[in-house]
């Protein structure tokens, strides 16, 4: 970046930090099968969460049923954009109540321009009592009034790549998704595909 373009986009940056309203916001929803980056996790999920906005800056936690017992995840970072361009970085970690699964933590990258969006998460995962393994996600989006196609998958310590296609929409202030997943068998084991219905609703609360 030019020391021009950077020196009026600083300042307009710090306004609206110094401008933006806080929110705060919770959501409710459910789908018919939790798929998680390709990964099966439970059938009939329930999920809720909370949300805290301010500037580009945001935090929060969400949890889900995997049946033994709940993921909780807890998450900040930061968001931003420039025109047509949206960047930004964060921190999520999932975190179990139940044997269902042991600790991730990563550190995530998001750019897009236009309908087109990439990511890319660097995490370690404890593995229970065997030996703590790295791992990388990375995700290439087009997504359109809703209507989305994704290729994405694992590198490092884990491995495969799944393909979803998807669509969501509101009806009636409730949020509606259905989206399509292939995938490779070393990230689903014995499921190949998968069609998921959603609902959803988010609830303002400041």
């Amino acid at each position: 970046m030019n020391k021009t373009i950077r020196s009026g986009l600083l300042p307009a940056l710090l306004l609206l930090a110094s401008t933006a309203q806080a929110e705060l916001s919770a959501n409710a929803g459910w789908v018919s099968d939790y798929y998680y980056r390709g990964l099966m996790q439970h059938s009939s999920s329930a999920s809720a969460g909370i949300d805290y906005t301010e500037g580009g800056f945001y935090a929060g936690t969400w949890g889900a049923d995997v049946g033994d017992g709940m993921e909780v995840d807890g998450y900040f970072g930061w968001d931003g954009e420039y025109e047509d361009f949206t960047f930004g970085a964060g921190f999520t970690g999932y975190y179990y109540t139940g044997d269902f699964d042991d600790t991730y933590q990563e550190v995530n990258l998001r750019f897009g321009y236009g309908i087109f969006s990439a990511e890319y998460a660097v995490g370690e995962y404890e593995n229970f009592d065997g030996p703590t393994q790295d791992y990388g996600y990375y995700a290439l989006t087009l997504e359109k009034d809703g209507l989305y196609g994704k290729y994405a998958g694992f590198n490092k310590d884990f491995d495969g790549d799944y393909l979803e296609f998807g669509y969501g929409f509101s009806v009636a202030e409730l949020d509606l998704s259905i989206a399509l997943i292939v995938a490779d068998d070393p990230v689903t084991s014995d499921t190949d595909e998968a069609l998921i219905f959603g609902i959803g609703k988010t609830f303002q609360i400041k």
